[in-house]
């Protein structure tokens, strides 16, 4: 049986960034290879445009995958993506006396950004205002830390969770012991 187009058009762009996050490849690494410019992969993959033929075709060859796989059905909810304690990105300049692991994929920086901070006694995380309407939910898992949003400042200890507006300057700070937070980030 002949499968419906619609399908397989609303089936794609989910197939090929799966593809290339398997590859763990960025889209600019996608575009040098395939020679598909970078915009148009990304269009691509939000389901915003559709691929001619010659696109697909240098977009699978790029990616390694097999061109008939990649529109075939099948059930991609059976599947487990894990990133191994040991492949964790990790931010080593930023802050003093505090260790930053990126737990969110790559290409939702600027959007919805996932962190675990480990702070040193004395440790603190001094950041600058985001974009407009940012929004940031923080969790204590271990310890104590200080809490600062624009004019506002609180106390939040083991199990608190704070949400808070990430468009003025903020801060944490672990002052009287080591901490570890859980931290969302929401840009508008």
């Amino acid at each position: 049986m002949t499968e419906n187009p619609d399908d397989i058009l609303t089936r794609l762009p989910a197939r090929l960034k799966e593809a290339r996050r398997a590859q763990g490849l960025s889209l600019e690494a996608v575009a040098n290879l395939s020679g598909v410019s970078r915009s148009m992969v990304s269009q691509i993959e939000r389901g915003e445009s559709s691929p001619t033929i010659a696109t697909l075709w240098n977009l699978t060859r790029a990616l390694q995958v097999d061109f008939a796989g990649l529109l075939e059905a099948g059930d991609t909810a059976d599947r487990i993506d894990v990133l191994r304690a040991e492949d964790v990105p990790k931010i080593e300049n930023m802050g003093q006396g505090c260790r930053i692991r990126i737990l969110s994929p790559p290409e939702e920086a600027g959007g919805h950004e996932v962190y675990d901070i480990r702070f040193d006694k004395g440790g603190a995380l001094n950041s600058q205002p985001h974009t407009r309407g940012a929004l940031e939910q923080l969790t204590v898992l271990e310890g104590e830390i200080a809490l600062s949003s624009g004019a506002a400042e609180s106390r939040l200890s083991s199990g608190d969770t704070a949400r808070y507006a990430a468009d003025v300057p903020h801060a944490i700070t672990a002052p009287d012991s080591a901490a570890r937070v859980f931290l969302i980030v929401k840009n508008a």
